[in-house]
């Protein structure tokens, strides 16, 4: 999760421009292509899943309702041995505070 150093997340429509006014400009660094090639899955609610862009003819997306608990262990499933990441303050915040890790493993 990315946040301001004042707290500011997104706005109240799921917007994050003030924190990200040209979201091109990380694409091609170092650090972008790292935590691409480290990542095997993003979890992320709906508010996020709704703002654009993120078209990419190599994603793929499931729809939990299940859960918080389900969404993490499936996304642990499709990652395998790479990093699930959790985008947005809402999921970040139910995953730590619906999840509990086995074996400190996250």
């Amino acid at each position: 999760m990315t946040i301001s150093l004042d707290g500011f997340v997104s706005e109240r429509r799921g917007s994050a421009s003030r924190l990200y006014p040209d979201l091109a400009d990380p694409r091609g660094t170092d650090y972008m292509n790292t935590a691409i090639e480290e990542t095997g899955a993003v979890l992320m609610g709906r508010r996020t899943f709704e703002v654009p862009p993120r078209q990419d003819e190599h994603l793929t997306f499931a729809f939990v309702t299940e859960g918080v608990e389900s969404a993490v262990e499936q996304a642990k499933t499709a990652a395998g041995d790479k990093v699930v990441q959790v985008v947005g303050g809402p999921s970040g915040r139910r995953c730590l505070n619906g999840h509990a890790s086995e074996g400190g493993k996250r």
